[in-house]
């Protein structure tokens, strides 16, 4: 099965989340989940919020930064370049979606990826992404 995740879902296995025990049983199959250069950028940003914020310690980041790393190399996420035409399909979300669903740009993004990678599934714990991901048609389930 090959699954796009977008960020929310990336986070939780690396900082105290809410939605760490529905992550670890999507994972549990072992799907082929794609990771590209948007991601990482968000995973590092997401993990520095949660120092911003205090919700863990610089030492803390640096650890789940570590996991990651080694998650990457290890086989759990699969490093992918962004799709050619993913800046256009976003654009063309925003026209088509965003007045009705109230998506922003890194939610057309996420999606715009799964759709031009083909992904069977698209995983995510944000309510618009999942609503822009079923009305283009990808199964947004768990």
């Amino acid at each position: 099965m090959k699954v796009y995740a977008d960020s929310s879902f990336l986070v939780s296995p690396y900082v105290q989340d809410s939605h760490k025990a529905e992550f670890m049983r999507r994972i549990a199959a072992r799907p082929a989940i794609w990771l590209s250069p948007l991601h990482r950028s968000e995973l590092a940003h997401a993990i520095s919020l949660h120092v911003f914020f205090k919700k863990i310690k610089p030492a803390a980041a640096a650890r789940a930064w570590s996991e990651f790393q080694e998650d990457i190399r290890s086989g759990v996420w699969i490093p992918v370049g962004m799709p050619a035409n993913v800046w256009e399909t976003a654009i063309e979300f925003a026209g088509r979606y965003s007045p009705r669903l109230g998506v922003r740009t890194l939610d057309s993004l996420h999606v715009a990826c799964a759709l031009e990678l083909r992904a069977e599934r698209f995983w995510t714990f944000d309510e618009r992404q999942a609503k822009l991901a079923e009305a283009v048609g990808l199964d947004a389930s768990g």
